[in-house]
């Protein structure tokens, strides 16, 4: 019997595995599910009628059951360095977030794995929204096919809306089809995911996987850190740092370190050092970003270029590899912590 249309569940973020379930349940060969694979994510069709090396009976099965999954964002807004916000329906009258970043020979993809987040950091708009619940692998890796530009991503970063961490399962699923022969044939290199510190899921995440790593640290101080980032009562930043220092970051995988600059809040030497000592190693890379101003946070104002410069400095003249990260797209609100999401009516 005919699904129907809106039941249909959609093929884009499976895995090859969950692919030959599919083609198993139809009665196709057990080579069709590559060949789907092969259509989705390498060449990123739309459609059942475009898959032309799989039989017209058995495209029948697929429309009958099955949608390809893969949808256009809604809205495009572009910012005056280049930067560019895509809007995405996830349903229930709610979207989500990507921003595409293009710097000379990169071409850099943020992308969202929840609707909201439920980590509710003080200084994130995200965050602010509360938790909507996460996103499935269809529509985190809906934002990498679907974007103008597509083919030409260099990068992915989980830096979007949400806590990849907190929807573990469906970001490495999502990884899987990126770095898989039969997916997008990535390198794990060419990914990272960003958390906030949620411990047990980020210790699995780099014992299966070889991405790279960012933790959002924004203060070294535990009782200052618990007053902007509530998880830090549960897992402290520095216990999560220790762990990770048992992992080898020497090579080609890298561990960075998240840290935004409040005046007279944490950008002074004092906590500088405090950071410094918490750090795993000498390969850990700090990276400095300016705080970008939402509404209804007081309390908070950005760090002045000569502060920044000033905490760079001392980091770098104790041996820790400390840059300031160019700020993009705040001019669409689409710079670090400003992603919302627009709420549909």
């Amino acid at each position: 019997m005919e699904i129907k249309r809106n039941q249909r569940k959609p093929l884009a973020g499976m895995t090859l595995r969950e692919l030959r379930n599919v083609t198993a349940s139809l009665d196709m060969p057990k080579f069709a599910a590559t060949q789907l694979a092969q259509w989705i994510y390498g060449k990123r069709v739309t459609t059942f009628d475009e898959m032309l090396n799989i039989s017209k009976a058995n495209r029948e099965k697929l429309e009958a059951n099955y949608v390809v999954g893969l949808k256009p964002p809604t809205e495009a807004h572009k910012s005056e360095d280049g930067t560019v916000k895509y809007l995405f329906d996830v349903g229930d009258g709610r979207a989500i977030e990507s921003v595409y970043i293009p710097d000379e020979d990169r071409a850099t993809l943020c992308i969202s794995s929840q609707k909201g987040c439920r980590m509710n950091c003080y200084f994130c708009m995200t965050g602010r929204q509360g938790f909507h619940g996460n996103l499935t692998a269809n529509e985190i890796i809906n934002q990498v096919l679907s974007v103008p530009n597509s083919e030409s991503l260099t990068n992915v970063v989980f830096m979007g809306m949400g806590e990849p961490l907190d929807n573990l399962e469906e970001v490495l699923k999502v990884i899987e089809i990126l770095t898989e022969s039969w997916g997008l044939a990535w390198s794990p290199k060419r990914i990272t995911v960003s958390t906030v510190g949620k411990k047990p899921e980020l210790k699995t995440l780099v014992e299966k996987t070889s991405v790279h790593i960012a933790v959002s640290v924004h203060d070294a101080v535990h009782e200052e850190r618990m007053q902007i980032m509530p998880l830090e009562k549960i897992y402290q930043i520095k216990d999560v740092l220790e762990m990770l220092s048992k992992y080898d970051f020497a090579h080609q995988r890298r561990l960075s370190v998240e840290y935004i600059m409040w005046q007279w809040f944490n950008d002074d030497i004092a906590h500088a050092e405090a950071l410094r000592e918490i750090l795993p190693d000498e390969h850990v890379r700090v990276n400095l970003i300016r705080y970008h101003m939402i509404p209804d946070t007081p309390k908070l104002r950005t760090s002045s270029d000569e502060r920044m410069a000033y905490f760079r400095d001392y980091l770098n003249s104790k041996g820790v590899t400390c840059t300031i990260r160019r700020s993009r797209g705040e001019d669409i609100q689409a710079a670090c912590g400003m992603l919302a999401g627009k709420v549909k009516k």
